[in-house]
């Protein structure tokens, strides 16, 4: 068959990979808000749907072992747009809350094993040469995923409140829209992805040798060099912000009696999903340019954490100033999602830094494991700490949540010649 070419096949696979994981973890959010659950079932329940991104290096192997990546990825695909359908079918039924978490907990687990198969696809598809350039065409379209989730689509969810006044009927067709856009995913990469030779079943592996490289793999990463503090790290960088990311929405979307903002759906799809997002990715581009071109990551990891830790002050402010013009809102949001752009960054390269070695993907799988198992556990309080303390302590609360991580920095081991310097 005649190679095709990456940009037939790239943009749509991570605009596919973004998508489910902004339904799972933002979309969620916002829909059961509106539909009146507390804000410490929202934050316990849609944590709890983090567990398979956390576990995901426990039964990536098995990724190799079963089919080949191609196969995975469509399979995935299909599983995550019936995902949608079910939670589109059961959202206006009266047992929802227990029907659509269990479609999300099938969504996420489709979904953490669809980012195994497409990350591990990616580098069997593309000659070793373009791999580098495609890095930022799959993270565009990941991004243009999450600006389509928690931007478009929460747009059109505000729109069809209002026309019907129907908020289960207008979360509904949202979710068939997903349900639409993956079943045509699954098809389309059915039939465009290319067959490269060295994505097969692998032979000669069994379960049991598996088992051996997993431990051994496992044993490998937790002797290196300064575990302890880059496990601290990794568990404690984001200790604010993920508590801040469960309420963000909610402390948008309440009344004001309650101490937010009041903004319509349609309004928090404008403001969080799209210029949130597009100033996150434009933190992001910034972080790398600065981390590549200006002295690397240990002249700029002190900035970047402070970049996490200090805008959370924005929050603190609109807590207590409650502003009620949609351009001031509009600038907060996009300054503190901006420098969480950046701030994310050094964690990100810190990640593949610690990770580089002889299991350097596995080990980047871990590490993985254990950024969102730091994310998972302080979201799940998160609500309830809220509704004991009221949105301005809580907010309060989220910015010392930021000062653990500063006690780490000092013991990390930094060793940037593993990136080429």
């Amino acid at each position: 068959m005649k190679p095709r070419t990456p940009w037939v096949w790239i943009p749509s696979l991570y605009f596919a990979e973004g998508l489910p994981y902004v339904a799972v973890m933002t979309i969620s959010v916002i829909m059961y808000k509106n539909l009146g659950l507390s804000n410490s079932d929202i934050a316990l329940y849609t944590s709890w749907l983090y567990l398979p991104w956390v576990i995901k290096p426990f039964w990536g192997p098995f990724v190799d072992l079963i089919k080949t990546k191609r196969w995975w990825i469509y399979s995935m695909q299909l599983l995550i747009g019936a995902g949608m359908a079910g939670i589109a079918f059961t959202i206006p039924t009266d047992f929802f809350l227990q029907a659509s978490l269990a479609f999300f907990w099938l969504m996420a687990f489709s979904s953490a094993t669809h980012d195994i198969a497409a990350d591990g696809f990616y580098m069997l598809g593309l000659p070793v040469a373009d791999q580098a350039f495609f890095i930022g065409i799959r993270n565009t379209f990941y991004r243009i995923a999450m600006v389509t989730g928690q931007g478009l689509l929460v747009m059109l969810a505000g729109f069809l409140e209002v026309r019907t006044g129907r908020i289960p009927y207008a979360w509904s067709i949202v979710f068939l829209v997903l349900a639409g856009i993956f079943i045509l995913a699954c098809a389309w990469h059915r039939f465009i992805l290319p067959l490269p030779e060295e994505d097969r079943q692998r032979s000669g592996v069994t379960p049991r040798t598996i088992l051996r490289d997993f431990v051994s793999t496992f044993v490998d990463f937790f002797r290196k060099k300064g575990i302890v503090p880059a496990l601290l790290f990794m568990l404690t960088y984001r200790l604010g912000e993920s508590q801040l990311v469960k309420l963000a929405s909610p402390f948008l979307l309440d009344g004001r009696e309650k101490g937010g903002l009041a903004l319509s759906t349609a309004e928090l799809g404008g403001t969080y999903g799209t210029v949130g997002v597009l100033s996150l990715m434009l933190g992001g581009i910034l972080g790398g340019i600065v981390i590549s071109r200006f002295g690397g990551l240990r002249r700029w990891m002190w900035p970047m954490a402070l970049s996490l830790f200090i805008p959370h002050l924005v929050y603190v402010y609109m807590a207590y100033a409650l502003p009620d013009n949609l351009f001031i809102i509009n600038v907060c949001v996009g300054f503190e999602q901006f420098a969480y752009g950046f701030g994310f960054t050094a964690y990100t390269m810190y990640l593949m830094l610690f990770s580089d070695g002889a299991y350097k993907t596995s080990h980047y799988a871990i590490c993985t494991g254990f950024m969102a198992l730091g994310m998972m556990i302080p979201g799940m309080v998160s609500g309830w700490i809220q509704e004991m303390i009221g949105y301005q302590a809580f907010f309060i609360w989220v910015l010392i949540s930021g000062i653990p991580v500063f006690l780490t920095i000092p013991f990390l081991k930094i060793k940037e010649k593993q990136a080429g310097k």
